[in-house]
C-alpha cells in the first residue's frame, strides 16, 4: 500500500529511465565489443577513463541494486563459501556471491543476463581496502589488468604531500590505460569530462541543499535513489540534465512549501550508510512519525568542489582525497556540526553498519561528543548495508519511535518551562 505522508518525486521516471540507459550502453559494449570497459569503485579515477572513451561500471552500484531488491542475502553465504569472511564488505560479498551464482537483479530489470565483462579493473583506497581486493578478484577471475590509486586515510587538514602522491598516480594511469583503450589520452577531453563532473557535482549539491528549507522538499530516502546518475553517469551530460529537472521541483517544491514528509516536525541527520533493503520502510516509519531525514553525509559523498579542468590530475586528486570517508574525526565532527546548524537538526541517527566499519562513525565515541557540543540526542541504529541478518526491524522500530517521543517530550517540558 503506498504511504500517503510521504510525497513521490515526478522525476523519478525521467531518472529509471536514465539509470536503464546506463546499463544498455554498457551491456551492448559487452556483447558486441564495439567500447572498452572499466569497472571502477564508487570513487575512483572514473573521469580519467572516460576521457579515453571507457564505459564505466561501477560494481558498488551494482551491490547497491543486490541490497534494494533484497537478493543480497541469496549471495553473501555463496562467497563466504568461497572463502570471503561474513565479517567483511556485504557489499563486496554479495556482488561477488551473484557473480558465482551468474546471477544479476539487472535481468529482471532490464532483460541483461549477465553484468558486463570488464577491460580493466580501477580502484581508489580513499573509501576502504575492501575496493582493492574486490578489483582483485575480478581481475584474476577474467584475466584483466587491476589498476588503482592508493590513498591514505585519516588524514587531518594538512594533507598536500597526500595529494601529490594521488596526483602522481593518476598520471602513472595514464599509459596502462591508453594501450588498453588503444588511442592517446587527449587532456582536452580530460578537461571536458571533469568539467562535466564539476557541474554535476554542483547541481547535486543544490538539489542537497533544499533539505535546508522548513519543512523540507525531499528525504535521505529519496536521494539514496535520486544520486544514481551522480554517481554512475557524473561526466555525462545526461546526468547534468536530469539534475537541472530535479533542482527545479525541488525549487517549486520549496516556494510552495511542499512538504516531503506530511505535517514535518522533527528533521534528523543521518550518519553512516543506507540499509538499502529497508529504504521504504525507514522511510515510512519517519513519515509515519512526521519526522524528516534531511541531510546525511553518505548522499553528499558525491559532490566534488575541488574539480577544477584548468588544472585537472591536481584538481582531481584534491578531490578524491577531500570526501569524508577519508579524513579524521576532528574533520567529521567539524563537518557534521556544520550540517547540524545548517539544516536544524533535531537529532542525529548513526547507522552501525557491521561489516562497514569504515562508513560507521559512531565506535570511537563520535557520537557521544556531538551529542555533548551540539545539545541535541543521538540514536544508534544497528544494521547493515546489504546484510539483513544484521538488522532487527523490531528493535529499529522500537528504537525510532522512542528516541521521537522522548525528543517530543524535551520540547514540551521546555515550552512548560518557559
Amino acid at each position: 500500500m503506498e504511504n500517503k505522508a510521504h510525497l513521490e518525486i515526478t522525476a523519478a521516471k525521467q531518472m529509471k529511465e536514465l539509470m536503464k540507459q546506463h546499463f544498455m550502453e554498457l551491456d551492448e559494449a559487452s556483447r558486441t565489443k564495439s567500447r572498452k570497459i572499466a569497472w571502477c569503485s564508487s570513487v575512483g579515477p572514473a573521469e580519467l577513463a572516460m576521457s579515453l572513451g571507457f564505459l564505466v561500471y561501477y560494481p558498488e552500484n551494482h551491490a547497491a541494486m543486490l541490497g534494494s531488491t533484497r537478493t543480497a542475502m541469496d549471495y553473501i553465504p555463496v562467497a563466504n563459501a568461497h572463502g570471503y569472511s561474513p565479517e567483511i564488505c556485504s557489499y563486496l560479498t554479495s556482488d561477488i556471491g551473484a557473480y558465482l551464482r551468474h546471477e544479476t537483479p539487472l535481468t529482471k530489470a532490464y532483460g541483461i543476463k549477465e553484468v558486463p565483462k570488464p577491460d580493466v579493473l580501477l580502484y581508489n583506497t580513499n573509501q576502504c581496502r575492501d575496493v582493492y581486493d574486490w578489483a582483485r578478484f575480478y581481475g584474476r577471475e577474467f584475466h584483466v589488468p587491476v589498476l588503482g590509486i592508493n590513498t591514505p586515510r585519516s588524514q587531518n587538514e594538512s594533507r598536500e604531500h597526500v595529494v601529490f602522491s594521488v596526483n602522481n598516480q593518476l598520471r602513472d594511469l595514464v599509459g596502462p590505460l591508453e594501450r588498453i583503450a588503444r588511442r592517446r589520452f587527449d587532456i582536452d577531453e580530460f578537461r571536458e569530462v571533469l568539467g562535466r563532473s564539476r557541474e554535476c557535482s554542483r547541481l547535486w549539491e543544490a538539489v542537497l541543499e533544499t533539505g535546508a528549507n522548513k519543512p523540507s522538499p525531499l528525504t535521505f530516502f529519496d536521494e539514496c535513489i535520486h544520486m544514481g546518475p551522480a554517481v554512475v553517469m557524473r561526466g555525462r551530460q545526461e546526468a547534468n540534465d536530469y539534475y537541472q529537472v530535479l533542482l527545479a521541483e525541488m525549487k517549486q517544491r520549496v516556494e510552495n512549501k511542499v512538504a516531503a514528509v506530511e505535517g514535518e516536525k522533527l528533521r534528523f541527520y543521518w550518519e553512516g550508510m543506507p540499509v538499502w533493503g529497508k529504504l521504504r520502510s525507514l522511510s515510512e516509519l519517519f513519515a509515519r512519525l512526521k519526522a524528516s531525514v534531511v541531510v546525511s553525509t553518505y548522499c553528499n559523498s558525491w559532490i566534488f568542489n575541488a574539480f577544477d579542468p584548468a588544472d585537472p590530475f591536481a584538481s582531481m586528486a584534491e578531490a578524491y582525497c577531500s570526501i569524508f570517508i577519508g579524513q579524521d574525526e576532528v574533520w567529521k565532527e567539524n563537518y557534521i556540526a556544520d550540517k547540524v546548524k545548517r539544516f536544524a537538526i533535531d537529532g542525529i541517527l548513526f547507522h552501525d553498519a557491521r561489516t562497514c566499519a569504515s562508513n560507521s562513525n559512531n565506535r570511537y565515541g563520535m557520537s557521544q561528543r556531538l551529542s555533548q557540543r551540539l545539545g541535541i540526542p543521538h540514536l544508534v541504529i544497528n544494521g547493515d548495508l546489504n546484510d539483513l541478518r544484521c538488522y532487527s526491524e523490531e528493535q529499529t522500530v522500537t528504537n525510532v519511535e522512542a528516541f521521537v517521543e522522548q525528543i517530543e517530550e524535551s520540547r514540551s517540558e521546555n515550552v512548560r518551562r518557559n
